[in-house]
């Protein structure tokens, strides 16, 4: 079975990478771990955790997104809610609460959600983030909760991966035909553009 182990990196977009890096690096403290670019595009990523990264392309006619209250329904098309990053401290939370007031961005009072305590804010680009802290003796990832009033019968079936529910994979790639192929990014860490690549 697939084992994952984080959110390798969250691709965001922004029109000012200078500020992003001012807001994430210097305010966050998150540590600017790679960068890749050339004219009229860049590719900047942050370190969250010893396993998870942000990521920021930078796009010249990229505007601020318009702030939108994390969990407010919308309607018509629409993909991405709101970003939380844990953290490993209640203190923590007010830390950030008292760096995000000093700074004079706007940020909520801390949230009780049962299972976590957040609060809430948004970085120079609309991005709406929330920041989260496990609430002692409760962990949903060991005992999973499903509060629903009207559960659908898929949420029935309950927290467990039902692999029968898909195709079971007929041909898998053999070890020899496994293949890496170079993109952008490859030439900074290779020296050069590269072939096939095991």
């Amino acid at each position: 079975m697939i084992k994952f182990n984080g959110i390798n990196h969250l691709a965001m977009a922004t029109g000012d990478m200078d500020e992003t890096i001012r807001f994430w690096r210097d305010l966050l403290g998150m540590r600017l771990v790679a960068g890749l670019g050339g004219p009229g595009y860049r590719h900047f990523f942050f370190e969250i955790s010893g396993n998870d990264l942000i990521a920021f392309f930078e796009w010249p006619d990229v505007k601020p997104a318009e702030e939108k209250e994390q969990g407010r329904p919308v309607k018509g098309p629409f993909i991405f809610d709101h970003v939380s990053f844990g953290v490993e401290t209640e203190d923590s939370l007010y830390e950030l609460k008292d760096k995000l007031n000093s700074a004079d961005i706007w940020v909520s009072e801390v949230i009780d959600h049962g299972f976590i305590h957040s609060i809430y804010t948004f970085d120079p680009n609309g991005i709406p983030i929330e920041f989260s802290h496990n609430v002692e003796g409760i962990d949903i990832r060991k005992n999973p909760m499903i509060k629903d009033t009207a559960p659908s019968d898929m949420t029935k079936e309950g927290p467990e991966p039902r692999f029968d529910r898909w195709p079971e994979i007929k041909r898998p790639t053999s070890k020899n035909d496994h293949k890496v192929y170079p993109g952008a990014g490859s030439e900074l860490f290779h020296g050069k553009k590269q072939g096939t690549k095991k």
